[in-house]
């Protein structure tokens, strides 16, 4: 199928490496591209042509297909013109996806993929052990397909960037666990996030399955063109997964199962809920389902407690890149928090995080590009209880000077990562880092 061709991939961080690498065994004629003059390689560079420490607009015609890095926008210069040519422009997903023969669990939303989509996995082992999960998760999609076979699943996160440059990609079960405001600086406007997350199911059947999420509005009102099966934490449904007394109840196929008490488990019952429905859609038992829920974990990086210094507690919840997750790390851990924040600002209105800081946020410690937006906003809501801090390193410091006995010292920052760190996972371990130093 791509023997022969003449390719270009553009991004060369982990995935685009995995695809390059895939292609040129496929037999295609493979021209790497990136504005860094010299990679990190995950691989041994061997079998292309190169066109680093430059932009691809030049090259753009040379090619029958371009494979793009979810970091690349579609708005880009170069893509826009390979669209005038007629030369289809897709992600590692897309390209993923066509060469997958197993059915597919894709789940995207705002918050909880990351969550979901390792708990979904990890049930589902259960019900299949040769269920594999990746994505925007871990291992990219193309380092996995060439060793599937039909009865395998994929597990697959999926972020509104890779969903721009999707074409055939059609998951058998997909979710949108929830829409609030994030990436606007890439979308531009809420109506067009809201529009690349509902690309997830664009292309399922009437035979297909989309779990959504009941309680938001936005995911609420969405209209996939398969089956329908909502969550909700707030209202008992007539069929899906909800909350009754305080245990998860599962309403499907004119059958109703109890799965567990809510109580017995380290998540947010939201995540839980979702990863159920997904779980129950694939065909897991509700004995399994509940068995991954009990054992669960959570993952790094998002409300992941650290250790205990002094009798006051650490979290590390570098996952949070928008308010709305923040949000949730505050309402999970309820008061008593002296809270780290900021970072780079993703067009964000940082009014409804500083509000929920009431009677919970006792100190707010201020980092990164977003310090002056974060602190006029505090200024304008009346909350005076901050401090600027230069480094993450001397936020972590700071907060240890102020965090009294049963107090809970919470790395949150509503923001992305990329003024002053590699990705959120750089930032976590090194406020991991910080608080063990602190601790010693």
């Amino acid at each position: 199928m791509y023997k022969g061709k003449k390719i270009l991939v553009c991004g060369m961080a982990k995935s685009g490496q995995s695809v390059a690498r895939l292609l040129v065994e496929m037999g295609a004629a493979v021209t790497v591209q990136d504005r860094k003059e010299i990679l990190d390689w995950t691989y041994p560079p061997a079998g292309f042509a190169f066109h680093l420490g430059q932009d691809p607009d030049d090259i753009v015609g040379n090619f029958d297909l371009i494979i793009i890095s979810p970091g690349i926008s579609v708005y880009a210069p170069f893509v826009k013109k390979a669209e005038t040519l007629g030369i289809s422009v897709w992600g590692e997903a897309e390209f993923a996806f066509r060469l997958c023969p197993c059915p597919m669990v894709a789940i995207t939303g705002t918050n909880g993929k990351t969550t979901v989509t390792t708990l979904v996995g990890e049930i589902l082992k259960r019900h299949n052990a040769g269920t594999v999960v990746g994505g925007n998760i871990g291992t990219p999609l193309t380092e996995l397909v060439t060793t599937l076979s039909p009865e395998n699943i994929v597990v697959a996160e999926i972020s509104s960037f890779q969903l721009e440059t999707i074409e055939a990609f059609k998951p058998a079960i997909s979710a949108v666990l929830n829409m609030t405001e994030d990436h606007l600086d890439r979308h531009h406007t809420m109506e067009n996030y809201i529009a690349m997350k509902s690309r997830i199911f664009e292309n399922q059947s009437p035979t297909d399955i989309c779990v959504l999420n009941y309680d938001n509005p936005i995911t609420r009102a969405m209209k996939p063109p398969g089956e329908v099966i909502y969550f909700s934490a707030k209202e008992q449904l007539e069929q899906g997964v909800f909350l009754r007394d305080g245990f998860i109840v599962a309403k499907w196929k004119s059958a109703e199962q109890i799965i567990t008490n809510i109580s017995d488990l380290k998540m947010m019952a939201e995540n839980a809920l979702a990863a159920t429905a997904l779980s129950m859609c694939a065909g897991a038992s509700a004995e399994l389902i509940a068995q991954g829920l009990k054992a669960f974990q959570g993952v790094p990086h998002r409300i992941e407690y650290i250790t205990t210094i002094n009798r006051a507690e650490y979290y590390n919840d570098s996952k949070a890149t928008n308010t709305d997750s923040a949000i949730k790390a505050i309402e999970t851990l309820r008061e008593k928090i002296i809270l780290i924040g900021g970072g780079v600002d993703k067009n964000t209105n940082f009014t409804p995080w500083v509000e929920a800081f009431d009677g919970k946020v006792d100190h707010l410690i201020v980092i990164g590009e977003t310090t002056r937006k974060i602190i006029d906003t505090c200024d304008y809501l009346g909350f005076t209880n901050y401090t600027r801090a230069k480094t993450l390193q001397e936020a972590v410091s700071i907060a240890k000077k102020m965090a009294l006995p049963g107090y809970k010292v919470l790395f949150s920052p509503a923001c992305a990562s990329f003024d002053m760190f590699k990705n959120f996972e750089h930032r976590g371990d090194l406020f991991k880092a910080y608080v063990v130093e602190e601790g010693n």
